[in-house]
């Protein structure tokens, strides 16, 4: 009985096998590298766009914003190339020894990858409410500023204090 077991727990791989797991690995890892980057530079982004809300600048807000659009659609892209690695990745490492952790060359595992990754998704969507949040505030103070400014008798387009709803049609210049 101790030899079956043996010889289960003892696999031998091939070196493309090898060499496939390794290439998996890497990839792997350099994606979860530029999905952490991509979401740094994303808090970064939302921590001007939260000045700019503040400051009240129009311009620099829409500018912002176009720049969040394609941070997202880049964080989204890669995330479409990071599902189906991460599933051969799982499958490499089940077939591995429970045991072993796989480290990359400069001492970081995957694990520690995908959990500092995790950590800057909840972050970005607690500062994402946060500048929503913010964004609707100033938006109705603007709306309520238009308002007080409609309804403002000394405001208006060919409005002044002095003139009157029903205006002469006729002058009488002989008179």
């Amino acid at each position: 009985m101790a030899i079956l077991t043996e010889e289960i727990t003892t696999t031998e791989i091939n070196s493309a096998e090898l060499a496939q797991r390794v290439a998996i690995l890497k990839r792997f890892k350099i994606l979860l590298s530029q999905q952490r980057e991509r979401f740094r530079s994303y808090l970064d982004l939302l921590d001007k766009q939260q000045n700019v809300i503040e400051s009240g600048s129009a311009e620099d807000l829409l500018t912002y914003v176009e720049i969040e659009e394609k941070i997202v659609a880049d964080i989204f892209s890669i995330q479409k190339v990071i599902d189906p690695l991460e599933e051969m990745y799982n499958a490499v490492v089940s077939n591995q020894n429970p045991g072993k952790v796989q480290v990359s060359e400069n001492g970081e595992e995957v694990p520690s990858l995908k959990a500092s990754l995790e950590k800057l998704k909840n972050e970005a969507v607690v500062r994402s409410t946060k500048n929503k949040e913010l964004l609707s505030k100033r938006m109705l103070e603007l709306r309520q500023e238009i308002t007080t400014l409609r309804n403002n008798p000394y405001a208006g387009a060919g409005r002044t204090a002095y003139s009157n709803s029903n205006k002469a049609s006729l002058v009488d210049l002989q008179g």
